[in-house]
């Protein structure tokens, strides 16, 4: 089990060589999950983009000399091997770091920027795990776990420590979960401080690892899940941070992932704060009502990384205007007469409807013969509004439907 002390010598160790991320009050957020206070530890905006860096720091400051020349090894999903890559570069470390095949091209991109060798293989952590494993074993390098060891758990506890003095009168604070060393250190801290902050952790829910295990009172491997949430993706937890989290943690709750993707948008239209799926799934849970508990109480909520791919982000942003009715796609049937085209896109200006897309569809359409099916695609003021262009075209004689 790591202890309080050894946080506060990884603290110490680290000194001012990791940022010291701010966590601020959020009065938007406050209002969606009717909390007292609601503040965010905004760990998106480390160097790397996420907390990872502070238990590879601490690791690789406890490296002897001998260890240090023969380098390092890892196998990670992004985070961690940015922020490794990051600091072993800064210290002359060679660093190789195995990555799945499906890593986002910005994590791989980075990584390699930082001046690590990076090694993509396999199609989860746990495949690139096990080829890291083997390359360690040929290269003799040092293998630096991106959760199951006590220097990267007490590394990862200093976040606990800041929070203790930014929000001292807190009483929950939600950190999501994948290996569990995030929330492994963050509840040791705070625990061992004030036992009656609560902890709650947060997993995808398409591979919720750690929530099985500890229902099921033992380690549990679960077969490989697809999530957005790739960052906190991982089959079997640590046995170090299954047992402080069996410890320290209130509950663990989990969410699916169009939670997770509103959860993105919210974080990036009303906080303008870019974050992952796994820094996102904390809000996902509290605006999606995961944790009543919640409710009335002074919460602070993790944000625990930035690094998500654009093009991931330009679906969510689409994904998510449909569902609050702000794009939607019609089918229009009207008669096939010349004109007919610039009347609909008339009517379409006169009800403040913007047209994004238009398809005239003649030979492939269900439509009979005389008539003519226009796919239109529209940007919209939300739901009403919708239901108001629909009812206004309808009146003009056509038959309009609404694609899902």
């Amino acid at each position: 089990m790591v202890t309080l002390q050894q946080i506060e010598d990884a603290q110490q160790r680290i000194g001012e060589a990791v940022y010291r991320s701010p966590c601020p009050k959020s009065e938007q957020f406050k209002e969606l999950t009717d909390c007292a206070t609601l503040n965010c530890k905004l760990e998106n905006l480390q160097r790397t983009g996420a907390f990872k860096e502070r238990g590879a720091l601490n690791k690789l400051l406890t490296l002897t000399p001998d260890e240090r020349n023969r380098g390092v090894i890892a196998a990670s999903a992004g985070n961690h091997a940015q922020g490794l890559a990051y600091h072993a570069g800064r210290q002359g470390v060679n660093t190789t770091i195995v990555m799945p095949e499906r890593t986002p091209l910005i994590k791989v991109t980075r990584t390699r920027a930082y001046g690590a060798r990076v090694v993509l293989h396999g199609a989860n952590f746990d495949e690139a795990y096990a080829e890291a494993l083997r390359i360690q074993d040929k290269e003799n390098r040092v293998f630096v776990h991106p959760f199951n060891d006590p220097l990267i758990i007490a590394g990862q506890g200093t976040i606990g420590l800041e929070l203790l003095e930014q929000c001292p009168y807190m009483d929950m604070v939600v950190v999501p979960i994948g290996g569990g060393g995030l929330i492994s250190g963050v509840a040791c801290a705070l625990k061992e401080t004030n036992p009656r902050i609560k902890v709650i952790g947060v997993q995808a829910s398409a591979i919720a690892s750690m929530k099985a295990s500890i229902d099921a009172g033992k380690l549990v491997e679960l077969p490989a899940g697809t999530t957005i949430a790739d960052g906190i993706s991982v089959k079997r937890p640590g046995d170090y941070t299954f047992e402080m989290i069996r410890r320290y943690v209130d509950d663990i709750v989990t969410v699916d992932e169009e939670e997770i993707a509103n959860a993105i948008l919210l974080l990036l239209e009303r906080e303008k704060s870019v974050v992952e799926g796994a820094g996102a799934v904390g809000l996902a849970a509290l605006i999606h009502g995961k944790i009543p508990s919640a409710r009335g109480r002074k919460v602070v909520l993790l944000l625990s990384g930035g690094n998500i791919d654009v093009n991931l982000v330009s679906r969510i942003i689409e994904r998510g205007l449909v569902k609050d009715g702000r794009l939607v796609r019609l089918v229009v049937r009207m008669p096939d007469r010349p004109g007919m085209l610039a009347r609909l896109t008339a009517e379409i200006a006169q009800a403040g409807a913007n047209v994004v897309e238009i398809y005239h569809n003649r030979a492939f359409s269900k439509a009979g013969l005389g008539e003519v099916a226009v796919e239109v695609t529209l940007e919209t003021r939300g739901r009403g509004h919708i239901e108001e262009l629909i009812g206004g075209l309808g009146q003009k004689g056509w038959q309009v439907s609404e694609e899902s």
